[in-house]
C-alpha cells in the first residue's frame, strides 16, 4: 500500500505498466466535474468509479481485497480515512471471492488507519486488504481500477 500527493505520482509509474495512463487521466481530467459512476479509460484495463457518499464508522468498514485490479482511491473532496490489514493476515472472510466483482470482504480488524485528504491518494494492491469509506460527513472520491 502507497500514499502519497497527486503530484508524486510519476513516482510509481513502475509498479505497473499502466500506472502512467491512469495517473495522465487523473491529472488532465478536471475531476470535479466527474459525475459519479463508471468511467472508461482504456477498456477493461483502466477504468474509474467516481463515487460521493457518507463516510462511516471504524466498525462498519469492512476489509477488502483485489485478486485482478490495483486500486488507485483519490480524494477530489472531504478526507477520509482507511483502515488496512496485510492480506496474508485476513482470516476471516464474510464470503468466498466474487470474481466478477473483483473482490471478497473480510470481519478481521483493521490493523492500521491512515487518512488521505484532497489531492491525495492511496494505492492498494492485491496484497492489501482495505477498507475505504472511514470517517464522519461526506466524501466525493475517484477509485481508479488498474488490471495488474
Amino acid at each position: 500500500m502507497i500514499f502519497d500527493s497527486l503530484k508524486n505520482c510519476s513516482l510509481y509509474y513502475s509498479l505497473n505498466p499502466r500506472f502512467e495512463r491512469a495517473f495522465d487521466f487523473l491529472n488532465s481530467t478536471d475531476l470535479m466535474s466527474l459525475e459519479a459512476g463508471k468511467h472508461v479509460v482504456d477498456g477493461d484495463d483502466i477504468f474509474v468509479n467516481v463515487v460521493e457518499g457518507t463516510l462511516k464508522q471504524p466498525a462498519d468498514a469492512l476489509l477488502e481485497v483485489h485478486n485482478t485490479y490495483a486500486d488507485i482511491q483519490v480524494v477530489i473532496k472531504g478526507s477520509e480515512s482507511f483502515g488496512w490489514r496485510d492480506r496474508k493476515e485476513c482470516n476471516q472472510p464474510r464470503e468466498d471471492f466474487n470474481e466478477e466483482k473483483d473482490v471478497q470482504f473480510f470481519l478481521d480488524e483493521h490493523q492500521t488507519r491512515f487518512m488521505l485528504h484532497e489531492g491525495q491518494f492511496a494505492i492498494m494492491l492485491p496484497e492489501d486488504g482495505h477498507a475505504p469509506m472511514i470517517g464522519e460527513g461526506a466524501i466525493k472520491k475517484l477509485i481508479v481500477k488498474v488490471r495488474m
